[in-house]
């Protein structure tokens, strides 16, 4: 199975993301492309131990370093 498969296997639920700059954002996801631009609803960011909550967000492909899918999501 191809990496791409495990994140449409992973649309509609809860993801993490880890960012170049050290962030984690958690969020349901919606869509993704082949550059790893990535959709979340609900999405909340923990950086520095504090949390923030965005709603919808677009995370650019260039700035991402890992994408998990919840466990036993997939």
């Amino acid at each position: 199975m191809r990496p791409v498969d495990v994140l449409d296997k992973a649309k509609e639920k809860r993801v993490l993301i880890k960012l170049k700059n050290g962030s984690e954002i958690t969020g349901k996801l919606r869509a993704f492309d082949l550059h790893l631009n990535i959709w979340l609803d609900d999405a909340e960011e923990t950086r520095d131990e504090k949390k923030i909550r965005y709603g919808s967000v677009l995370i650019r492909g260039d700035t991402v370093v890992l994408v998990s899918p919840g466990e036993g999501d997939v």
